[in-house]
Protein backbone atom coordinates (compact mmCIF):
# COMPACT_ATOMS: atom_id res chain seq x y z
CA UNK A 1 0.00 0.00 0.00
CA UNK A 2 1.08 3.47 -0.77
CA UNK A 3 2.68 4.97 2.37
CA UNK A 4 0.92 8.24 1.79
CA UNK A 5 -2.45 6.52 1.59
CA UNK A 6 -1.67 4.62 4.81
CA UNK A 7 -0.79 7.83 6.69
CA UNK A 8 -4.03 9.48 5.59
CA UNK A 9 -6.06 6.49 6.77
CA UNK A 10 -4.33 6.62 10.20
CA UNK A 11 -5.00 10.36 10.59
CA UNK A 12 -8.68 9.83 9.77
CA UNK A 13 -8.91 7.04 12.36
CA UNK A 14 -7.28 9.27 15.02
CA UNK A 15 -9.69 12.13 14.30
CA UNK A 16 -12.62 9.73 14.53
CA UNK A 17 -11.39 8.37 17.87
CA UNK A 18 -10.94 11.91 19.18
CA UNK A 19 -14.52 12.81 18.22
CA UNK A 20 -15.78 9.68 19.97
CA UNK A 21 -13.75 10.29 23.20
CA UNK A 22 -14.37 14.06 23.58
CA UNK A 23 -17.96 13.86 25.03
CA UNK A 24 -16.77 11.40 27.64
CA UNK A 25 -14.02 13.77 28.76
CA UNK A 26 -16.52 16.62 28.97
CA UNK A 27 -18.93 14.51 31.02
CA UNK A 28 -16.13 13.53 33.37
CA UNK A 29 -15.17 17.14 33.87
CA UNK A 30 -18.82 18.09 34.59
CA UNK A 31 -19.06 15.39 37.21
CA UNK A 32 -15.85 16.41 38.94
CA UNK A 33 -16.51 20.18 39.03
CA UNK A 34 -18.80 20.35 42.17
CA UNK A 35 -16.27 18.57 44.38
CA UNK A 36 -13.72 21.36 44.15
CA UNK A 37 -15.20 23.87 46.75
CA UNK A 38 -16.02 21.16 49.31
CA UNK A 39 -18.56 23.58 50.93
CA UNK A 40 -20.50 20.86 52.79
CA UNK A 41 -17.38 20.11 54.81
CA UNK A 42 -17.78 23.49 56.51
CA UNK A 43 -21.31 22.67 57.66
CA UNK A 44 -20.36 20.88 60.89
CA UNK A 45 -18.89 24.16 62.11
CA UNK A 46 -22.35 25.76 62.17
CA UNK A 47 -23.90 23.20 64.54
CA UNK A 48 -20.79 23.50 66.68
CA UNK A 49 -21.64 27.16 67.24
CA UNK A 50 -25.21 26.36 68.25
CA UNK A 51 -24.49 25.20 71.80
CA UNK A 52 -23.00 28.61 72.54
CA UNK A 53 -26.15 30.30 71.31
CA UNK A 54 -28.31 27.86 73.24
CA UNK A 55 -26.22 28.33 76.35
CA UNK A 56 -26.64 32.08 76.18
CA UNK A 57 -30.35 31.85 75.46
CA UNK A 58 -31.38 30.54 78.90
CA UNK A 59 -29.15 33.15 80.47
CA UNK A 60 -30.86 35.77 78.36
CA UNK A 61 -34.28 34.43 79.28
CA UNK A 62 -33.42 34.51 82.95
CA UNK A 63 -31.51 37.72 82.53
CA UNK A 64 -34.36 39.53 80.81
CA UNK A 65 -36.01 40.02 84.18
CA UNK A 66 -32.96 41.09 86.10
CA UNK A 67 -30.92 42.51 83.23
CA UNK A 68 -33.45 44.07 80.88
CA UNK A 69 -31.16 46.59 79.28
CA UNK A 70 -28.88 44.11 77.51
CA UNK A 71 -31.53 41.71 76.22
CA UNK A 72 -34.28 44.30 75.85
CA UNK A 73 -32.31 46.55 73.52
CA UNK A 74 -32.09 43.88 70.85
CA UNK A 75 -35.42 42.12 71.14
CA UNK A 76 -37.83 44.56 72.74
CA UNK A 77 -38.99 48.09 72.01
CA UNK A 78 -37.91 50.94 74.22
CA UNK A 79 -41.23 51.14 76.04
CA UNK A 80 -41.03 47.57 77.28
CA UNK A 81 -37.38 47.94 78.16
CA UNK A 82 -38.01 51.17 80.09
CA UNK A 83 -40.85 49.59 82.03
CA UNK A 84 -38.66 46.68 83.05
CA UNK A 85 -35.88 49.06 83.99
CA UNK A 86 -38.25 51.03 86.16
CA UNK A 87 -39.24 47.81 87.85
CA UNK A 88 -35.63 47.12 88.60
CA UNK A 89 -35.30 50.54 90.12
CA UNK A 90 -38.43 49.94 92.12
CA UNK A 91 -37.05 46.80 93.63
CA UNK A 92 -34.37 49.11 94.89
CA UNK A 93 -36.82 50.22 97.53
CA UNK A 94 -35.77 47.20 99.52
CA UNK A 95 -39.05 45.40 99.89
CA UNK A 96 -38.28 41.81 99.07
CA UNK A 97 -35.90 39.40 100.80
CA UNK A 98 -33.82 36.78 99.07
CA UNK A 99 -36.55 34.14 99.10
CA UNK A 100 -38.99 36.46 97.32
CA UNK A 101 -36.58 38.40 95.13
CA UNK A 102 -34.81 35.30 93.86
CA UNK A 103 -38.09 34.07 92.44
CA UNK A 104 -39.04 37.48 91.09
CA UNK A 105 -37.76 39.88 88.50
CA UNK A 106 -34.44 40.92 89.97
CA UNK A 107 -32.32 38.02 91.18
CA UNK A 108 -29.32 40.35 91.21
CA UNK A 109 -25.65 39.49 90.84
CA UNK A 110 -26.20 35.76 90.38
CA UNK A 111 -28.51 36.38 87.45
CA UNK A 112 -26.34 38.93 85.69
CA UNK A 113 -23.24 36.77 86.13
CA UNK A 114 -24.84 34.38 83.64
CA UNK A 115 -25.11 37.22 81.15
CA UNK A 116 -21.67 38.78 80.92
CA UNK A 117 -21.01 41.11 78.02
CA UNK A 118 -24.37 41.22 76.31
CA UNK A 119 -22.84 42.25 73.00
CA UNK A 120 -20.64 39.14 72.86
CA UNK A 121 -23.67 36.91 73.42
CA UNK A 122 -25.46 38.50 70.47
CA UNK A 123 -28.20 40.16 72.55
CA UNK A 124 -27.26 43.73 71.70
CA UNK A 125 -24.62 45.39 69.56
CA UNK A 126 -22.55 48.25 70.97
CA UNK A 127 -23.67 51.65 69.80
CA UNK A 128 -26.30 54.37 70.14
CA UNK A 129 -29.94 54.25 69.07
CA UNK A 130 -32.57 56.99 69.15
CA UNK A 131 -35.63 56.49 71.35
CA UNK A 132 -38.95 57.09 69.65
CA UNK A 133 -40.74 58.10 72.87
CA UNK A 134 -39.66 61.05 74.95
CA UNK A 135 -36.52 61.74 72.94
CA UNK A 136 -33.13 60.71 74.26
CA UNK A 137 -31.03 57.72 73.31
CA UNK A 138 -30.22 54.18 74.36
CA UNK A 139 -26.50 53.50 74.66
CA UNK A 140 -25.09 49.96 74.67
CA UNK A 141 -21.40 49.49 75.40
CA UNK A 142 -19.06 46.73 74.34
CA UNK A 143 -19.22 45.17 77.83
CA UNK A 144 -23.02 44.87 77.72
CA UNK A 145 -23.80 47.90 79.89
CA UNK A 146 -26.93 49.77 78.75
CA UNK A 147 -27.77 53.41 79.48
CA UNK A 148 -30.61 55.82 78.76
CA UNK A 149 -30.23 59.54 78.12
CA UNK A 150 -32.92 62.20 78.18
CA UNK A 151 -33.75 64.63 75.38
CA UNK A 152 -30.97 66.94 76.61
CA UNK A 153 -28.31 64.24 76.32
CA UNK A 154 -27.97 63.69 80.09
CA UNK A 155 -27.52 60.12 81.27
CA UNK A 156 -30.52 59.24 83.44
CA UNK A 157 -30.02 55.54 84.13
CA UNK A 158 -27.45 52.82 83.57
CA UNK A 159 -27.76 49.07 83.96
CA UNK A 160 -24.32 47.48 83.99
CA UNK A 161 -23.33 44.05 82.77
CA UNK A 162 -22.33 43.24 86.36
CA UNK A 163 -25.87 43.82 87.67
CA UNK A 164 -25.64 47.34 89.11
CA UNK A 165 -28.30 49.99 88.49
CA UNK A 166 -27.16 53.63 88.38
CA UNK A 167 -29.58 56.56 88.44
CA UNK A 168 -28.54 60.15 87.76
CA UNK A 169 -30.52 63.30 88.61
CA UNK A 170 -30.08 66.48 86.55
CA UNK A 171 -28.42 68.12 89.56
CA UNK A 172 -25.64 65.52 89.46
CA UNK A 173 -26.80 63.32 92.34
CA UNK A 174 -26.12 59.65 91.76
CA UNK A 175 -27.53 56.45 93.21
CA UNK A 176 -25.92 53.03 92.65
CA UNK A 177 -27.62 49.80 93.63
CA UNK A 178 -26.41 46.20 93.55
CA UNK A 179 -28.35 43.17 94.78
CA UNK A 180 -26.35 40.85 97.02
CA UNK A 181 -26.23 37.08 97.12
CA UNK A 182 -28.52 35.75 99.84
CA UNK A 183 -30.79 38.80 99.74
CA UNK A 184 -30.29 42.45 100.57
CA UNK A 185 -28.66 45.24 98.63
CA UNK A 186 -25.67 47.53 98.50
CA UNK A 187 -26.70 51.14 97.78
CA UNK A 188 -24.46 54.18 97.50
CA UNK A 189 -25.70 57.74 97.19
CA UNK A 190 -22.75 59.00 95.24
CA UNK A 191 -19.34 59.32 96.83
CA UNK A 192 -20.94 60.71 99.99
CA UNK A 193 -21.85 57.31 101.47
CA UNK A 194 -24.55 54.68 101.44
CA UNK A 195 -25.63 51.45 103.06
CA UNK A 196 -25.55 47.66 102.92
CA UNK A 197 -28.48 45.54 104.03
CA UNK A 198 -28.91 41.87 104.90
CA UNK A 199 -32.01 39.84 105.88
CA UNK A 200 -32.34 38.01 109.17
CA UNK A 201 -35.02 36.38 111.30
CA UNK A 202 -36.06 37.37 114.79
CA UNK A 203 -38.89 35.83 116.78
CA UNK A 204 -40.37 34.18 113.69
CA UNK A 205 -40.51 37.44 111.74
CA UNK A 206 -38.55 38.58 108.71
CA UNK A 207 -36.24 41.54 109.35
CA UNK A 208 -33.65 43.50 107.40
CA UNK A 209 -30.51 45.00 108.92
CA UNK A 210 -29.27 48.10 107.15
CA UNK A 211 -25.82 49.50 107.92
CA UNK A 212 -25.21 53.10 106.88
CA UNK A 213 -21.82 54.69 106.34
CA UNK A 214 -21.66 58.50 106.33
CA UNK A 215 -19.06 61.03 107.48
CA UNK A 216 -16.66 58.26 108.50
CA UNK A 217 -19.11 56.46 110.80
CA UNK A 218 -21.07 53.22 110.49
CA UNK A 219 -24.42 52.77 112.22
CA UNK A 220 -27.31 50.37 111.76
CA UNK A 221 -31.11 50.23 111.91
CA UNK A 222 -33.54 47.30 111.88
CA UNK A 223 -36.59 46.96 109.60
CA UNK A 224 -39.47 44.57 110.17
CA UNK A 225 -40.96 42.82 107.14
CA UNK A 226 -44.65 42.91 106.26
CA UNK A 227 -45.85 40.28 103.83
CA UNK A 228 -48.03 41.77 101.11
CA UNK A 229 -49.03 40.44 97.68
CA UNK A 230 -46.29 37.84 97.51
CA UNK A 231 -43.36 39.82 98.94
CA UNK A 232 -42.03 41.63 101.99
CA UNK A 233 -41.95 45.36 102.59
CA UNK A 234 -39.62 46.40 105.39
CA UNK A 235 -40.62 49.14 107.80
CA UNK A 236 -38.32 51.07 110.13
CA UNK A 237 -38.20 49.90 113.76
CA UNK A 238 -37.41 52.52 116.42
CA UNK A 239 -34.19 51.63 118.27
CA UNK A 240 -35.52 53.43 121.34
CA UNK A 241 -38.58 55.36 122.57
CA UNK A 242 -39.05 58.49 124.66
CA UNK A 243 -41.64 58.71 127.38
CA UNK A 244 -45.24 59.02 126.10
CA UNK A 245 -45.43 62.53 127.58
CA UNK A 246 -42.63 63.73 125.33
CA UNK A 247 -44.52 62.73 122.18
CA UNK A 248 -47.64 64.47 123.50
CA UNK A 249 -45.64 67.64 124.17
CA UNK A 250 -44.26 67.49 120.60
CA UNK A 251 -47.71 66.86 119.12
CA UNK A 252 -49.75 69.54 120.85
CA UNK A 253 -49.50 73.30 120.18
CA UNK A 254 -47.20 75.29 122.42
CA UNK A 255 -48.61 77.99 124.68
CA UNK A 256 -46.99 80.72 122.56
CA UNK A 257 -45.20 80.74 119.18
CA UNK A 258 -41.43 80.38 119.36
CA UNK A 259 -39.00 82.29 117.14
CA UNK A 260 -36.08 79.98 116.45
CA UNK A 261 -32.67 80.67 114.97
CA UNK A 262 -31.37 77.66 113.07
CA UNK A 263 -28.01 79.19 112.17
CA UNK A 264 -28.30 78.21 108.51
CA UNK A 265 -27.65 81.67 107.08
CA UNK A 266 -24.03 80.97 106.16
CA UNK A 267 -24.50 77.34 105.16
CA UNK A 268 -23.79 76.71 101.45
CA UNK A 269 -26.74 74.33 101.04
CA UNK A 270 -29.14 76.96 102.39
CA UNK A 271 -28.13 79.52 99.80
CA UNK A 272 -28.21 76.95 97.02
CA UNK A 273 -31.80 75.95 97.86
CA UNK A 274 -32.99 79.49 98.55
CA UNK A 275 -35.42 79.28 95.60
CA UNK A 276 -36.96 76.11 97.04
CA UNK A 277 -37.16 76.32 100.82
CA UNK A 278 -37.80 78.95 103.49
CA UNK A 279 -38.24 77.99 107.14
CA UNK A 280 -41.21 79.17 109.18
CA UNK A 281 -40.60 82.56 110.86
CA UNK A 282 -42.05 81.23 114.16
CA UNK A 283 -43.20 77.84 115.43
CA UNK A 284 -46.55 77.24 117.07
CA UNK A 285 -45.71 73.61 117.84
CA UNK A 286 -42.88 71.12 117.80
CA UNK A 287 -44.53 69.43 114.81
CA UNK A 288 -43.86 72.52 112.66
CA UNK A 289 -40.32 72.74 114.05
CA UNK A 290 -39.83 69.07 113.10
CA UNK A 291 -41.17 69.76 109.60
CA UNK A 292 -38.48 72.33 108.88
CA UNK A 293 -35.86 70.09 110.48
CA UNK A 294 -36.74 67.13 108.22
CA UNK A 295 -36.96 69.17 105.00
CA UNK A 296 -33.66 70.92 105.77
CA UNK A 297 -31.96 67.59 106.52
CA UNK A 298 -33.14 66.18 103.16
CA UNK A 299 -31.85 69.18 101.23
CA UNK A 300 -28.56 69.16 103.10
CA UNK A 301 -28.07 65.49 102.20
CA UNK A 302 -28.80 66.24 98.55
CA UNK A 303 -26.35 69.14 98.52
CA UNK A 304 -23.59 67.06 100.11
CA UNK A 305 -24.14 64.32 97.53
CA UNK A 306 -23.85 66.82 94.67
CA UNK A 307 -20.63 68.29 96.06
CA UNK A 308 -19.15 64.82 96.63
CA UNK A 309 -20.01 63.78 93.07
CA UNK A 310 -18.66 67.03 91.61
CA UNK A 311 -15.38 66.61 93.47
CA UNK A 312 -15.11 62.97 92.41
CA UNK A 313 -15.87 63.90 88.80
CA UNK A 314 -13.13 66.51 88.84
CA UNK A 315 -10.68 63.91 90.12
CA UNK A 316 -11.79 61.45 87.44
CA UNK A 317 -11.44 64.11 84.75
CA UNK A 318 -7.86 64.75 85.80
CA UNK A 319 -7.08 61.05 85.84
CA UNK A 320 -8.67 60.60 82.41
CA UNK A 321 -6.83 63.48 80.75
CA UNK A 322 -5.62 61.12 78.05
CA UNK A 323 -9.19 60.89 76.79
CA UNK A 324 -10.36 64.50 76.80
CA UNK A 325 -13.81 63.87 75.32
CA UNK A 326 -14.77 61.21 77.87
CA UNK A 327 -13.35 63.25 80.73
CA UNK A 328 -15.29 66.36 79.75
CA UNK A 329 -18.54 64.41 79.36
CA UNK A 330 -18.04 62.74 82.75
CA UNK A 331 -17.42 66.09 84.43
CA UNK A 332 -20.46 67.68 82.77
CA UNK A 333 -22.72 64.82 83.84
CA UNK A 334 -21.53 64.95 87.43
CA UNK A 335 -23.42 68.07 88.46
CA UNK A 336 -22.48 71.48 89.86
CA UNK A 337 -19.02 72.05 91.22
CA UNK A 338 -18.42 73.24 94.78
CA UNK A 339 -17.58 76.79 93.72
CA UNK A 340 -20.74 77.22 91.65
CA UNK A 341 -22.88 75.86 94.48
CA UNK A 342 -21.30 78.14 97.05
CA UNK A 343 -21.88 81.16 94.80
CA UNK A 344 -25.67 80.68 94.84
CA UNK A 345 -27.47 83.65 96.41
CA UNK A 346 -29.23 83.47 99.76
CA UNK A 347 -33.05 83.39 99.67
CA UNK A 348 -34.64 86.79 99.23
CA UNK A 349 -36.95 88.05 101.95
CA UNK A 350 -40.56 87.61 100.92
CA UNK A 351 -39.70 85.33 97.99
CA UNK A 352 -42.10 82.53 97.08
CA UNK A 353 -40.26 79.21 97.43
CA UNK A 354 -41.15 76.19 95.33
CA UNK A 355 -41.99 74.33 98.53
CA UNK A 356 -45.33 76.03 99.20
CA UNK A 357 -47.00 76.52 102.61
CA UNK A 358 -49.67 74.02 101.55
CA UNK A 359 -47.11 71.31 100.87
CA UNK A 360 -45.27 72.06 104.11
CA UNK A 361 -48.56 71.77 105.99
CA UNK A 362 -49.12 68.35 104.43
CA UNK A 363 -45.66 67.31 105.69
CA UNK A 364 -46.53 68.68 109.14
CA UNK A 365 -49.65 66.49 109.17
CA UNK A 366 -47.47 63.46 108.40
CA UNK A 367 -45.22 64.46 111.31
CA UNK A 368 -48.21 64.67 113.67
CA UNK A 369 -49.57 61.30 112.52
CA UNK A 370 -46.22 59.64 113.16
CA UNK A 371 -45.83 61.33 116.56
CA UNK A 372 -49.24 59.95 117.57
CA UNK A 373 -48.26 56.44 116.41
CA UNK A 374 -44.94 56.57 118.27
CA UNK A 375 -46.67 57.81 121.40
CA UNK A 376 -48.80 54.65 121.41
CA UNK A 377 -45.77 52.46 120.68
CA UNK A 378 -43.82 54.17 123.48
CA UNK A 379 -46.63 53.42 125.94
CA UNK A 380 -46.56 49.74 124.96
CA UNK A 381 -42.76 49.68 125.18
CA UNK A 382 -42.84 51.31 128.64
CA UNK A 383 -45.07 48.55 130.01
CA UNK A 384 -42.93 45.77 128.54
CA UNK A 385 -40.21 44.25 130.75
CA UNK A 386 -36.66 45.24 129.95
CA UNK A 387 -34.88 42.57 127.94
CA UNK A 388 -31.62 42.31 126.09
CA UNK A 389 -31.96 42.41 122.36
CA UNK A 390 -31.71 39.04 120.70
CA UNK A 391 -28.77 38.66 118.31
CA UNK A 392 -29.61 39.47 114.72
CA UNK A 393 -28.98 36.03 113.26
CA UNK A 394 -28.61 36.54 109.52
CA UNK A 395 -30.64 34.10 107.47
CA UNK A 396 -32.67 34.41 104.31
CA UNK A 397 -35.54 32.40 105.80
CA UNK A 398 -38.77 34.03 106.86
CA UNK A 399 -41.61 32.57 108.89
CA UNK A 400 -42.04 28.83 108.97
CA UNK A 401 -45.30 27.01 108.33
CA UNK A 402 -46.49 28.37 104.99
CA UNK A 403 -47.50 31.77 103.71
CA UNK A 404 -47.60 34.46 106.41
CA UNK A 405 -50.68 36.64 106.86
CA UNK A 406 -50.97 39.76 104.72
CA UNK A 407 -50.13 43.14 106.25
CA UNK A 408 -50.56 46.44 104.44
CA UNK A 409 -47.21 48.24 104.10
CA UNK A 410 -46.92 51.61 105.79
CA UNK A 411 -46.39 53.15 102.35
CA UNK A 412 -50.00 52.19 101.48
CA UNK A 413 -51.50 53.21 104.82
CA UNK A 414 -54.33 55.72 104.18
CA UNK A 415 -52.82 57.85 106.97
CA UNK A 416 -49.60 58.30 104.97
CA UNK A 417 -49.99 60.01 101.60
CA UNK A 418 -47.26 62.66 101.54
CA UNK A 419 -43.68 61.49 100.97
CA UNK A 420 -40.36 63.33 100.85
CA UNK A 421 -38.07 61.81 98.21
CA UNK A 422 -34.86 60.55 99.78
CA UNK A 423 -32.75 59.47 96.82
CA UNK A 424 -32.39 59.72 93.04
CA UNK A 425 -35.18 58.04 91.05
CA UNK A 426 -35.75 57.98 87.31
CA UNK A 427 -39.46 57.83 86.50
CA UNK A 428 -41.52 57.74 83.30
CA UNK A 429 -44.22 60.34 82.72
CA UNK A 430 -47.49 59.71 80.89
CA UNK A 431 -46.02 60.92 77.57
CA UNK A 432 -43.20 58.39 77.79
CA UNK A 433 -40.49 60.89 78.68
CA UNK A 434 -38.19 60.26 81.61
CA UNK A 435 -37.81 62.69 84.49
CA UNK A 436 -35.94 62.60 87.77
CA UNK A 437 -36.90 62.87 91.41
CA UNK A 438 -34.22 63.78 93.95
CA UNK A 439 -33.87 64.26 97.69
CA UNK A 440 -36.17 66.97 98.98
CA UNK A 441 -38.83 66.66 96.27
CA UNK A 442 -42.32 65.94 97.61
CA UNK A 443 -44.88 63.55 96.12
CA UNK A 444 -48.47 62.71 97.09
CA UNK A 445 -49.81 59.20 96.65
CA UNK A 446 -53.12 59.28 94.76
CA UNK A 447 -53.71 55.53 94.43
CA UNK A 448 -54.14 52.85 97.10
CA UNK A 449 -53.85 49.65 95.06
CA UNK A 450 -50.59 48.71 93.32
CA UNK A 451 -50.65 47.76 89.65
CA UNK A 452 -49.09 44.66 88.08
CA UNK A 453 -45.63 46.26 88.44
CA UNK A 454 -46.15 46.91 92.19
CA UNK A 455 -46.40 50.65 91.50
CA UNK A 456 -48.93 53.33 92.43
CA UNK A 457 -49.60 56.72 90.90
CA UNK A 458 -48.24 59.77 92.69
CA UNK A 459 -48.58 63.47 92.03
CA UNK A 460 -45.40 65.55 92.15
CA UNK A 461 -46.37 68.18 94.72
CA UNK A 462 -43.07 70.06 94.85
CA UNK A 463 -39.85 69.64 92.92
CA UNK A 464 -36.47 71.22 92.36
CA UNK A 465 -35.04 72.67 89.17
CA UNK A 466 -34.73 70.13 86.33
CA UNK A 467 -36.68 67.44 88.24
CA UNK A 468 -40.16 66.18 87.31
CA UNK A 469 -42.37 69.27 87.14
CA UNK A 470 -44.89 69.93 89.90
CA UNK A 471 -48.27 68.54 88.87
CA UNK A 472 -46.74 65.64 86.92
CA UNK A 473 -48.19 62.18 87.58
CA UNK A 474 -45.77 59.26 87.60
CA UNK A 475 -45.96 55.65 88.75
CA UNK A 476 -43.61 54.97 91.67
CA UNK A 477 -42.74 51.56 93.10
CA UNK A 478 -44.30 50.81 96.49
CA UNK A 479 -40.76 49.77 97.50
CA UNK A 480 -39.51 53.28 96.82
CA UNK A 481 -42.39 54.88 98.73
CA UNK A 482 -41.64 52.58 101.66
CA UNK A 483 -38.01 53.67 101.55
CA UNK A 484 -39.13 57.32 101.60
CA UNK A 485 -41.32 56.67 104.63
CA UNK A 486 -38.51 54.80 106.41
CA UNK A 487 -36.14 57.67 105.81
CA UNK A 488 -38.77 60.12 107.03
CA UNK A 489 -39.05 58.15 110.28
CA UNK A 490 -35.27 57.99 110.68
CA UNK A 491 -35.05 61.75 110.28
CA UNK A 492 -37.96 62.19 112.67
CA UNK A 493 -36.02 60.26 115.31
CA UNK A 494 -32.96 62.42 114.67
CA UNK A 495 -35.12 65.52 115.01
CA UNK A 496 -36.66 64.29 118.24
CA UNK A 497 -33.16 63.75 119.62
CA UNK A 498 -32.28 67.33 118.71
CA UNK A 499 -35.58 68.56 120.13
CA UNK A 500 -34.97 66.72 123.41
CA UNK A 501 -31.59 68.42 123.76
CA UNK A 502 -32.99 71.89 122.97
CA UNK A 503 -36.26 71.81 124.94
CA UNK A 504 -36.34 74.36 127.72
CA UNK A 505 -33.68 76.56 126.05
CA UNK A 506 -33.63 79.65 123.77
CA UNK A 507 -37.32 80.32 124.31
CA UNK A 508 -38.50 76.78 123.57
CA UNK A 509 -40.89 75.45 126.25
CA UNK A 510 -39.73 72.56 128.39
CA UNK A 511 -41.07 69.02 127.94
CA UNK A 512 -42.68 67.23 130.90
CA UNK A 513 -40.09 66.29 133.50
CA UNK A 514 -38.38 62.99 132.79
CA UNK A 515 -40.17 62.44 129.45
CA UNK A 516 -37.16 63.28 127.25
CA UNK A 517 -35.19 60.20 128.38
CA UNK A 518 -35.09 57.12 126.17
CA UNK A 519 -35.69 53.42 126.69
CA UNK A 520 -34.18 50.90 124.21
CA UNK A 521 -36.50 48.90 122.00
CA UNK A 522 -35.02 45.38 121.68
CA UNK A 523 -36.53 44.80 118.23
CA UNK A 524 -34.73 47.86 116.90
CA UNK A 525 -31.28 47.01 118.26
CA UNK A 526 -28.85 45.72 115.58
CA UNK A 527 -25.09 45.71 115.15
CA UNK A 528 -23.49 47.41 112.12
CA UNK A 529 -21.65 45.62 109.33
CA UNK A 530 -18.08 46.86 109.71
CA UNK A 531 -17.16 46.03 106.09
CA UNK A 532 -19.66 48.47 104.60
CA UNK A 533 -17.09 51.18 103.83
CA UNK A 534 -14.96 48.87 101.68
CA UNK A 535 -18.04 47.53 99.89
CA UNK A 536 -19.24 51.03 99.02
CA UNK A 537 -15.81 52.16 97.82
CA UNK A 538 -15.58 49.18 95.47
CA UNK A 539 -19.10 49.80 94.17
CA UNK A 540 -18.40 53.49 93.52
CA UNK A 541 -15.20 52.64 91.65
CA UNK A 542 -17.08 50.21 89.40
CA UNK A 543 -19.81 52.81 88.81
CA UNK A 544 -17.22 55.43 87.79
CA UNK A 545 -15.80 53.01 85.22
CA UNK A 546 -19.26 52.15 83.88
CA UNK A 547 -20.18 55.82 83.48
CA UNK A 548 -16.90 56.55 81.70
CA UNK A 549 -17.53 53.68 79.29
CA UNK A 550 -21.06 54.95 78.60
CA UNK A 551 -19.78 58.47 77.91
CA UNK A 552 -17.23 57.15 75.44
CA UNK A 553 -19.85 55.09 73.60
CA UNK A 554 -22.42 57.91 73.68
CA UNK A 555 -20.01 60.15 71.78
CA UNK A 556 -20.63 58.00 68.70
CA UNK A 557 -23.33 59.15 66.24
CA UNK A 558 -26.71 57.51 66.74
CA UNK A 559 -27.68 54.73 64.38
CA UNK A 560 -31.10 53.48 63.36
CA UNK A 561 -32.79 52.30 66.57
CA UNK A 562 -35.69 49.92 66.80
CA UNK A 563 -37.20 51.44 69.93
Amino acid sequence: MNPRKSMAIVQRILVLLALIALPGVAMAQKTKAPSAPKAPAAKPAAPAAKPAAQASHPAGATGTAGHPATTGTAGHPGTTNTATHTGTTGTAGGAHPATTTAGGAHPGATNTAAHPGGAAGGAAKPGVTNNAKGGGKTVTTASGTTAHTDAHGRVTSIHTANGATINRAPNGSRRVETHLNGGGRLVSNGHRGGYAEHPYNRGGHAYMRRTYYYHGHAYAYGYRGRYYHGGYYYGYVNPYYYGPGFYGWAYNPWAAPVAWSWGWGGAPWYGYYGYYFNPYPVYASAALWMTDYIVAASLQESYEAQVANANAAAANANAAAANANAAAANANAAGPAQASIDAAPAPAVGSSPALTPEVKQAIAEEVKAQLAAEKDAAAANASAPAAAAAPAAQTASTTAGGTPPEETPEALDPNHRTFIVNTVLTETAADGSECALSSGDVVTRIEDTPDANSSVKVLVSSSQKSDCHSGTQVAVKVDDLQDMHNHFREQLDNGLKELASKQGTAGMPAAPAGSATTKPNPDGQVQPDLTVQQQLQSQESDADKAEAEVQQTAAQPAGQGND
